[in-house]
């Protein structure tokens, strides 16, 4: 089988779409049943954005697929053609733009609220990566069930119990700086704790603030370096009002840290029952949540590690294949 992979997402990102991408790619490739294409447009800046959202995913991306003789498409985010001769299947992460439309810019808004349904629509297959994002686009998009897979993500083999530590008494927060991460909430969670905050992400949009009292903005950190912060941490907080799996949340167990997040949604999901669930609109759950994971330290590291070893990216690839082959 020959299959175009789109990894425009690397241009832009490092975070959810680019880890997916990552991790996806090398184990896809691994499989002999696959040929691999990798396909991509451009890199980052606002021209280039809007070229390839509009000319190169509705015209130049299909066309390419059909030229190579793909047997399959598959776009890595809800970017993608509305027709093509090749069949597509997408990956939809979250569907966070169309619930908190105000949590992103305004290119954003305006390209998914027009196209996104369209799109996802005319996908053969779509891949989600979690029982809650399928949920959401049952209900958000009307996608019928049957054209909806959903196929967990993994951490990367850096995050991994052993290693180096960092030093220091912190709580960790892990993302890109958005809105919808929950931060000035988590800042005020913890400023009740004694703790300091480290924050690991790059700068986002909404202009978010990372300050207050110990409260420390280290900026976008190399994978390793990543692992030995999260080790390091009395916990990882990721308190987030909304997301489609929540990677950080399993990075975090797989180093056998103990990990706060959100109830109700993709990352208690994710967690199951190896995490403290706090309500993300509440300060001082959020507050409670974290004294009741450094008092389970032990625990919540066994129940973690467990956790984490029912994720890998050689399930996701094969899951992947699978819907590949459905699509045909």
């Amino acid at each position: 089988m020959r299959a175009g992979i789109d990894t425009s997402p690397l241009a832009l990102t490092r975070a959810g779409t680019a880890r997916y991408i990552n991790g996806l790619l090398p184990e896809l490739e691994r499989l002999p049943e696959v040929d691999v294409r990798r396909l991509a447009f451009g890199g980052p800046g606002r021209v280039n954005a809007v070229v390839r959202d509009t000319a190169w995913y509705l015209a130049s991306l299909p066309r390419t697929a059909s030229r190579l003789g793909l047997d399959v498409l598959h776009c890595t985010s809800f970017r993608g053609p509305l027709r093509s001769r090749v069949p597509v299947v997408l990956t939809v992460h979250d569907l966070a733009v169309l619930r908190h439309p105000e949590a992103f810019n305004r290119w954003t808004r305006h390209y998914s609220r027009h196209l996104v349904p369209r799109v996802a629509r005319a996908a053969r297959r779509i891949i989600a990566g979690s029982e809650f994002t399928k949920r959401e686009l049952v209900e958000l998009l009307g996608i019928p069930e049957a054209r909806i897979r959903a196929v967990p993500y993994a951490a990367d083999e850096a995050f991994v119990a052993a290693g180096p530590s960092a030093e220091g008494e912190y709580v960790l927060a892990v993302g890109t700086l958005e809105p919808r991460k929950n931060l000035s909430r988590l800042i005020e969670a913890v400023g009740r704790s004694g703790l300091e905050l480290w924050v690991a992400g790059a700068r986002g949009w909404g202009d978010v603030p990372v300050r207050g009292n110990g409260v420390r903005w280290l900026g976008e950190v190399p994978d390793a370096e990543l692992a030995r912060l999260m080790r390091g941490a009395r916990c990882l907080a990721y308190p987030s009002l909304y997301e489609g799996f929540g990677i950080p949340v399993l990075e975090g167990m797989a180093c056998g840290t103990p990990v706060v997040t959100s109830a109700g949604g993709a990352t208690e999901e994710v967690a199951g029952d190896a995490a403290v669930l706090v309500d993300p609109l509440d300060p001082a759950s959020i507050a409670a949540g974290i004294e009741q994971a450094d008092a389970r330290r032990s625990e919540l590291r066994a129940l973690g590690l467990e956790r984490a070893r029912r994720f890998s990216w050689r399930t996701t690839a094969a899951a992947t294949l699978e819907v590949y082959r459905d699509a045909q």
